[in-house]
């Protein structure tokens, strides 16, 4: 046994390596698998897909056993193996190990060099989990038996890829415990009201949805009268039709509900049987996935244990499209059927596909499996998610070409073994292919991987990639063509030198730039968009994904979209003629909190949060910013403070006048000014607000302005001893001396030099005010418009005039928000300063992690969810190449958590009729061909006679060119149209929007593209 030594530390979990994985999984489920050790059997093309994606993930250690030698044909597949090593012969395990451990220095990577010995198993006691892959079906068994004899029981896999085909199957014995059964996060309602009955019914308050299922548990907190139901537990049962409602079983005996209160969500775990492999091969328990081949499943299980069987007595895989081989398969599936599983129907036509390609291996296929079986695993060492129950059966069968079997011919190269799933002609088209691909995150290195194996542009074509990022040690988790070496390097070119590692053939071009509007004139026109052959999103943002689709719809170019969030992915094609776009199915619509509920009615931590983030972005990016603004539009003071004695008002100088009254000039400036936030944010605003607002303040209808869900705050009393008061200061204080360059050291920021910094500070003391408090929910945010009068303006000169003695012109620093980087201070002042507007309005106190993500609007992102997507992406782009049918085409939605899979084929393009008949979809456009001396009113009569419809709009963009009742348009008519476009000289066209006689209101024409050659 051979072994590659990590860092010796103890299993800590490190926030900016792990923080995005963390979001997800949880401390409890990453401490699991930091103690935990797995064995991983076979390092082919899956086996190594599922030690990347483990290995990200953080596990103890990784044991990769293997007694095969590198292969030419392993290049096809297994990434982490080299040309050199073929040559050298070296074992698979040993020749990838290296490049394993490089993706985690926290996991230990061992190897062992041999096949698995059935007669003595014991070296399988040290492990938590055993994966098999590339193993016959009766050792297989036979290590599942003797993983379900040991106490505890040994968790236990096994999966292969055949050609176009893959299976996997687990057992995690006879007890298993899951402790988060989905990950979702527990969700809070506010309560209108509970019944005294047998059956209480609970109504949440405003008919809000409480997303809960019958069988799931709840608890209570801040009920009035009622208050057995506070910190008890309850199991629900859902009122079928009421969303709003539940039932939680008998009230009867408790008090009068008066008001109040909050519904929370508990998880409880639960515990789930397995049963053997033996058990489960006749009475297999498979997930569904997908939906147009309800059918498959039970073929695909018998195909898996009919290639077993023939394996077993051919002592090989069926030969690529031999006749007599694929006769004799059949037999032995005909044999089997009805005795080892439950008789089918057999569909000869599938199973010789897959007995014809089952010598060779999609490796997208293996990034599909390998993302699962991993995230399988981590669920066997840690608890979190529901397994797998028990098999998963997947094919592609789509990407097998029809045709002559000399299409399958051997060329003894890398591409041996894709060659046999696709045949020559599809992969011809896949190395002479043009893809443009948005994004070089995780998504983006796990397509760029997959594209290496599949060979694609490595005879001609290009594969161009864009993104302007830069690499953070945060990356490194699921971005797996990443190193700590690359930090701080441009995405991109490293994603391009890390791809060519892997197939050297590849035409890569990086670029770092947006593909936005500013870039849609330069450097991603349209004629680079009609220069591709198929375009991919490996995008984290909807603006972007939406820019993409248009410029994919408007150009005719399929376009490929996929993403992620936490154990979810989606996929989705987007194919000219074919599907809908990306736009056509709407977004959930933003829920935007209302200002008066974040300026003074809070009813949970996310909008303690969202007000944070909003003072930091106030106290340290804007303020700054407008100050270093106005002195570079007015560089003369003296001119600035004349202006102002004069009563002329100057912009932005009452704003400037308030900070340079308070600029520190030291640290102790700097702390003592935070302390005074503090005493302003945390007291004196809950005095005001309960000054205006008593707390027997009533309504016009005489109900409580205080009843739920308003929560009457509380003045916080400042105590330094407290851990999120001193917070509060020590980062405060940090960010205003980074914003006015003060020096300070990092002594000067412990508890105790704080401490004597404010002994002797006189705070002042709270006085009411006259000011109106915005209660209505539909009120916006007011305009931060600056009111002068003499006084004010004369005050202002002052300051500035004072301030600004012999300083030419200030330059404050001005601090963008950054959450990746923990040293700067942003995330601790904002964690304590939502947790402190908490505790003014009683809510609880909340973890710095979630603070962090919800005010950096962090993605939650795990590997294994990015690989499978991928995988399935690049699936769907050999059918693209391939030409495929709607109906071969897949859109996916996957949940590995539950496991959900759902495969569906895609939403046609809609077709859309005028009242004039004329039909077209989303894809379509009209055209006409002129020149630029092509009048408005030729144009008009042009169309007029091609399409039969009279013309009454011309637009083009934002810009009228042409309408009717305006009286200078109708000069127009006798002008060349291109006159009042908008042209560049890269085009000879322009696209236009029009409009004519006789059409609805709603009636919108596809867009007209005009050359004028």
């Amino acid at each position: 046994m051979a072994s590659s030594e990590p860092m010796d530390i103890e299993p800590e979990i490190d926030d900016s390596l792990y923080s995005r994985q963390r979001y997800v999984l949880g401390d409890m489920a990453m401490k699991r698998m930091a103690k935990s050790d797995i064995l991983l059997i076979g390092l082919g093309g899956l086996g190594v897909e599922i030690a990347k994606n483990i290995t990200l993930a953080g596990v103890k250690s990784l044991t990769l056993q293997d007694n095969e030698i590198c292969s030419l044909q392993d290049l096809g597949t297994q990434f982490f193996i080299k040309e050199t090593d073929v040559v050298n012969g070296l074992n698979r395990a040993s020749a990838c190990a290296n490049l394993i451990a490089e993706l985690n220095p926290y996991c230990k990577i061992q190897t062992i060099e041999k096949d698995v010995d059935t007669s003595n198993l014991s070296y399988l006691d040290t492990y938590n989990c055993v994966i098999l892959t590339e193993c016959p079906l009766n050792v297989q068994m036979t290590v599942n038996e003797y993983c379900r004899s040991k106490s505890p029981q040994i968790k236990f896999i096994s999966s292969d890829v055949f050609g176009i085909i893959s299976s996997t199957f687990c057992d995690f014995g006879d007890s298993f415990e899951i402790f988060d059964a989905d990950g979702e996060e527990l969700q809070e309602t506010f309560i209108d009201s509970v019944n005294q009955s047998k059956n209480g019914v609970v109504q949440c308050i405003e008919h809000a949805r409480h997303g809960l299922e019958t069988g799931d548990y709840v608890t209570f907190k801040e009920v009035k009268g009622m208050t057995e139901l506070n910190n008890t537990l309850f199991q629900v049962k859902t009122i079928e039709g009421d969303p709003s409602s539940l039932c939680i079983g008998d009230t009867s005996s408790f008090s009068k509900y008066e008001g109040g209160g909050i519904m929370k969500g508990v998880k409880v775990s639960k515990t789930v049987q397995f049963e053997s492999l033996s058990t489960q091969i006749q009475k297999p328990s498979i997930v569904y996935a997908d939906l147009s081949k309800f059918d498959m499943p039970s073929t695909l299980h018998l195909a898996f244990i009919t290639l077993h069987k023939y394996i077993e007595e051919k002592r090989k895989l069926p030969r690529t499209w031999s006749g007599e081989d694929g006769e004799e398969f059949l037999q032995i599936a005909s044999s089997l059927n009805g005795s080892v599983c439950d008789k089918i129907e057999i569909n000869e036509e599938v199973l010789l596909k897959i007995c014809m390609t089952a010598g060779g291996c999609l490796a997208p296929m293996c990034a599909v499996i390998g993302g699962i079986v991993a995230q399988e695993a981590l669920k066997a060492v840690s608890g979190k998610f529901t397994p797998l129950k028990q098999w998963l059966h997947l094919d592609a069968i789509e990407v097998v070409d029809e045709g002559d079997c000399k299409i399958f011919e051997q060329k003894n190269d890398r591409y041996d073994l894709l060659r046999t799933c696709i045949g020559n002609k599809i992969l011809d088209k896949l190395q002479q292919l043009r893809l443009f691909m948005v994004g070089c995150g995780a998504i983006g290195c796990e397509m760029l991987k997959n594209y290496a194996l599949l060979g694609v542009a490595t005879t001609s074509g290009c594969v161009t990639i864009t993104d302007n990022d830069l690499i953070e040690k945060s990356n490194l988790n699921r971005q797996f063509l990443f190193r700590p070496r690359h930090i701080r390097k441009p995405k991109s070119v490293i994603a391009a030198q890390s791809t060519r590692d892997i197939n050297p053939e590849m035409n890569i071009e990086a670029h770092q730039q947006k593909v936005c509007p500013e870039t849609e004139n330069t450097t991603y026109t349209d004629g680079f968009f009609t220069s591709q052959n198929v375009c991919v999103n490996a995008l984290d943002n909807l603006t972007a994904r939406r820019y993409m689709d248009s410029r994919c719809v408007a150009n005719q170019r399929p376009l490929l979209e996929s993403g992620t969030m936490g154990p979810k992915g989606h996929v989705q094609v987007i194919y000219p003629f074919l599907t809908e776009s990306y736009t056509s199915q709407r977004d959930p619509a933003d829920n935007d909190v209302p200002y008066c509920t974040l300026k003074s009615f809070p009813q949970n931590m996310d909008h303690c949060i969202q007000w944070a983030r909003e003072k930091f972005q106030s106290s340290f990016t804007s303020k700054p910013s407008a100050m270093n603004k106005f002195f570079q539009e007015n560089p003369d003071i003296s001119i600035v403070t004349s202006r102002l004695l004069s009563g002329s008002v100057v912009d932005g100088a009452v704003v400037v006048a308030k900070i340079l009254r308070n600029q520190p000039s030291n640290w102790a400036d700097c702390v003592k000014f935070t302390r005074l936030k503090f005493e302003k944010y945390f007291n004196h605003r809950a005095k005001q607000l309960l000054h205006i607002f008593p707390e027997d303040t009533k309504l016009k209808d005489g109900s409580a302005f205080w009843q739920s869900p308003k929560r009457p705050p509380r003045p916080v009393l400042f105590n330094l001893e407290d851990p999120v008061h001193y917070e509060f200061i020590r980062s405060g204080a940090k960010l205003y001396a980074d914003i006015y360059r003060v020096k300070y050291l990092k002594k000067d920021m412990e508890r105790e030099n704080i401490a004597n910094i404010l002994k002797n500070q006189m705070i002042p003391e709270f006085r009411p005010v006259r000011k109106e408090i915005e209660t209505s929910e539909a009120a916006k945010k007011p305009s931060s418009a600056e009111t002068f009068d003499a006084d004010s303006l004369s005050q202002t000169a002052e300051i500035i005039r004072d301030r600004m003695e012999g300083i030419t012109r200030p330059s404050l620093n001005v601090l963008d928000f950054e959450k990746d980087d923990d040293a700067n201070g942003h995330i601790d002042y904002i964690s304590a300063a939502a947790n402190l507007r908490g505790a003014m309005y009683s809510i609880e106190k909340e973890d710095r992690l979630k603070i962090k993500r919800i005010a950096g609007r962090i993605v939650p992102a795990i590997a294994t969810t990015t690989a499978a997507v991928a995988g399935l992406v690049a699936i769907e782009l050999i059918k693209v190449v391939k030409n495929s049918s709607l109906e071969h085409f897949k859109n996916a939605f996957i949940n590995l958590a539950l496991p959900q899979f759902v495969l569906c084929e895609p939403g046609a393009a809609p077709k859309r009729k005028l009242n004039s008949g004329l039909e077209f979809t989303l894809w379509d456009r009209l055209e006409l061909n002129g020149s630029q001396s092509t009048t408005l009113q030729q144009f008009i009569d042009m169309f007029k006679a091609k399409y039969k419809l009279e013309i009454n709009m011309v637009v083009q963009g934002a810009k009228m060119i042409y309408m009717p009742y305006m009286p200078t348009h109708r000069k127009r008519l006798q002008e060349p149209l291109v006159k009042y476009a908008n042209v560049t000289p890269d085009k000879n066209y322009v696209d236009l929007l029009v409009s004519f006689e006789g059409a609805e209101e709603d009636e919108e024409a596809p867009p007209l593209r005009f050359y004028y050659r």
